[in-house]
């Protein structure tokens, strides 16, 4: 996180497990930030950390340079477009930190800039950890002016922040690498449960694969069993950094995006299958928690 050189009249609506630290970054950042949550409970715990709390989306949206929004699907912010866009000022930067489709990215930028604002679409990776910590990474979609003048706001939040190319470019980087790490713990997670098989201890595995051809971000930083890595959700019961829920979500999108482009991508497919079912009983658990899933159905195969 780093220090904003000039203080923006910021817009903050959702205020969730993500949302919340975020605008909380950017209040501590010395930035004037108005925020609105339809939760109560999101607004008092927003007020308490410096936020000015509206009592509706179009107030947090009056008056802003800039208008940040994190909601959990595309229909609820293009909802929430029609009705923030007439109530900001001409010229307004909007940028949408939400994980939606591409094609709903790209519709939201279509509404702001015909009702005469500049739009960013911005997801992001590094979990509540992250967000908390403000080094989250920004996947940004949208043009290169725009995209200048949000990197300062944007740099408070997170450690990286990557220009990705035009409207919902951002949002397609986002799919792509959720894929990819939802393929990766998946596999990651059936190689730790064969080697409990085969006798092979968890700190072992990690002490081999950690420095091998097999390592992942999923196993060095996240790694799903207790012990190696203690400050995995593993060590916390599985409390979560980025719950069952949200990856099933963002694999749906990216299965969305595979069958739509025609790619054989039968690895994403099988992840989204396999965490959309883990979804039914343990969406808040951390999606690493699919470990538990693997060796429960393993075992019943044992018997």
């Amino acid at each position: 996180m780093t220090q904003s050189s000039a203080t923006q009249r910021i817009g903050f609506l959702g205020l969730g497990h993500m949302g919340a630290p975020m605008a909380a970054n950017l209040v501590r950042a010395g930035h004037e930030v108005l925020a609105y949550d339809p939760v109560p409970a999101a607004r008092e715990q927003a007020a308490e950390n410096g936020a000015t709390v509206v009592d509706s989306a179009a107030a947090a949206a009056a008056g802003r340079d800039l208008v940040i929004t994190m909601l959990p699907n595309g229909k609820l912010v293009l909802d929430v477009y029609a009705e923030l866009l007439p109530a900001a000022d001409p010229g307004t930067l909007f940028i949408d930190c939400s994980t939606i489709d591409v094609a709903d990215a790209k519709s939201a930028a279509v509404l702001a800039i015909g009702a005469g604002h500049r739009a960013l679409d911005a997801p992001v990776s590094g979990g509540v950890g992250g967000a908390t910590a403000g080094t989250l990474t920004f996947m940004v979609g949208g043009g290169a002016a725009d995209f200048a003048a949000a990197l300062p706001v944007l740099e408070v939040m997170g450690a990286k922040v990557v220009h990705c190319g035009g409207a919902g470019v951002g949002q397609a980087a986002k799919i792509c690498n959720n894929m990819l790490l939802g393929i990766s713990m998946v596999g990651l997670s059936e190689a730790l449960v064969l080697g409990e098989k085969l006798g092979l201890s968890h700190q072992s595995f990690f002490d081999v694969v950690s420095t091998a051809s097999g390592q992942s971000w999923a196993l060095t930083s996240y790694c799903p069993v207790p012990g190696p890595v203690p400050a995995s959700p593993a060590n916390n019961d599985y409390q979560p950094g980025f719950a069952t829920a949200l990856m099933s979500k963002d694999l749906g999108l990216a299965a969305n995006a595979l069958r739509e482009n025609s790619v054989d991508g039968r690895l994403g497919l099988l992840a989204a299958e396999i965490y959309a079912r883990f979804n039914q009983t343990d969406a808040g658990r951390d999606f690493s928690a699919i470990v538990t899933d693997i060796r429960s159905r393993s075992d019943q195969e044992d018997a």
